[in-house]
């Protein structure tokens, strides 16, 4: 199953788990799976990163929309079923119109438009006042992991040469 990963999935590797001049595989796995069709993100996620001015930003960049995927007619329509059920769920009407600005809705509304699993770090949260990804994916059924599971899932191994 196809993935679209969140913006702290990206943050999170370059700055811990997986720098660029550590874990240069982490990196490269990422971008052969886009080519095969099994990793993903979405623009507003390239928005996000390119605010960074760093080696991510700049990763990102040369990704372009092959990796980071544009809406489409699918995901304008999903947007709308995304901002319906967000609305219905007993959150701040600030913290609703907070996730209508984020790369959140975006994603979510992306993998809702294809089926596709959602990865983050968030965890879910019984807070009213901040929209959480893994709970606006149970709400519409759209599985959500971490990023560790991604990889387990995917059997990714970064091994010395």
């Amino acid at each position: 199953m196809p993935y679209v990963l969140d913006t702290n999935v990206f943050i999170e590797a370059k700055d811990y788990y997986y720098m660029f001049d550590v874990c240069p595989g982490f990196w490269e796995w990422l971008v052969k799976r886009n080519g095969d069709g099994s990793v993903y993100s979405v623009q507003a996620v390239n928005d996000e990163l390119q605010k960074g001015s760093d080696k991510l930003a700049e990763w990102a960049n040369e990704r372009g929309g092959e990796f980071f995927l544009h809406p489409n007619a699918s995901t304008a329509r999903a947007l709308e079923t995304v901002a319906s059920e967000v609305r219905r769920m007993d959150y701040e009407e600030s913290a609703v119109n907070g996730f209508f600005n984020t790369a959140d809705y975006h994603l979510v509304a992306e993998a809702y438009a294809k089926k596709y699993t959602v990865v983050t770090r968030e965890a879910k949260s019984n807070s009213a006042r901040l929209v959480k990804i893994p709970n606006v994916c149970d709400k519409l059924q759209i599985t959500c992991i971490g990023p560790f599971e991604m990889l387990s899932a995917e059997k990714a191994r970064f091994v010395l040469g």
